[in-house]
């Protein structure tokens, strides 16, 4: 569902009328406007949410889709962020929990300790596994939620999504794993408790097979050259003990010569637009590749 701009909202106000009562209409039409927008959003998440728990796939890839399109709409704007991170403050409208406990359900969401006391929504019964396609959407969904929403990466967290994540980039095609991929960036941003799980779940190591496996799609070893580069680049500088030990994994993994180079492009395009930015991050992860095959 795509936000749209109320009818009734436009040729209300003149420019040049500074007056009272304009003011007055500016504020009625701005609370009309913020609610508009606010049932909007509730009703597209109930929407959505309702056919991603659904028992058959096809429905529920249908409402990952209109999720997906959702959260794109809701990014265009501050006020529509700020709409959307008070809605997952509801324990219904919640997105992330859906996600785990449907379409991205594993043996280790089973594990979690008082699921439901964490989370009162409780998943319908499944009677059709997840496909690539619901799998490699309901990452996408989690990626958009924790970028526009940085308490979804609590959510995750106590979802174990590290460990589903990884296991799904050890198991799943080429589809999910880069999906799951970029959507490991997103749950670990500012994220401690993320980032030590991914060191517990040896991520690193996990990361460094899967891009120097010659078998694997070449598409993927590149999105794991990128993936590298953003996650050091976004650890330069910190004061954190986790920070030299992951240069020591990467030398050690993938070599000097790499683990140099890594080091040294992880700072990149920081003054560049987004497009520029995403192309010298795969001329990077490029480099990185043809670092490896020289090693």
């Amino acid at each position: 569902m795509y936000l749209k701009k109320a009818l009734w909202s436009e040729g209300l106000i003149s420019e040049d009328d500074e007056s009272s009562s304009s003011t007055a209409v500016s504020e009625l039409v701005s609370s009309l406007n913020k609610q508009r927008l606010y049932r909007e959003i509730t009703l597209a998440l109930r929407t959505g949410l309702r056919d991603a728990r659904a028992e058959f796939s096809f429905l529920r890839v249908r409402g990952l889709r209109n999720l997906l399109k959702f959260l794109r709409s809701v990014a265009e704007s501050e006020s529509t962020i700020s709409l959307f991170s008070h809605s997952q403050s509801i324990p219904e409208l919640q997105v992330v929990p859906i996600l785990f406990q449907n379409s991205l359900r594993t043996s280790i969401n089973d594990s979690v300790p008082n699921l439901d006391s964490i989370f009162t929504v409780e998943p319908l019964k499944i009677t059709s596994p997840s496909t690539d396609t619901e799998v490699a959407l309901a990452l996408r969904v989690l990626e958009g939620c924790c970028l526009l929403h940085r308490e979804s990466t609590e959510f995750a967290h106590k979802l174990k999504a590290i460990e589903v994540l990884m296991d799904i980039l050890s198991s799943r095609g080429v589809l999910e794993r880069a999906a799951c991929l970029d959507a490991l960036v997103s749950i670990m941003l500012d994220s401690s408790p993320n980032q030590m799980d991914f060191e517990e779940c040896h991520g690193i190591e996990k990361i460094a097979d899967l891009i120097q496996d010659k078998q694997a799609d070449e598409n993927i070893r590149l999105k794991c050259g990128e993936f590298l580069l953003l996650f050091i680049g976004h650890l330069n500088g910190r004061e954190r003990p986790p920070m030299m030990r992951i240069h020591e994994d990467v030398r050690r993994l993938l070599g000097e010569k790499s683990a140099s180079l890594i080091w040294a492009a992880s700072q990149f395009g920081s003054t560049l637009d987004p497009e520029q930015r995403q192309t010298a991050l795969h001329i990077q992860a490029r480099r990185v590749l043809e670092s490896l095959e020289l090693y």
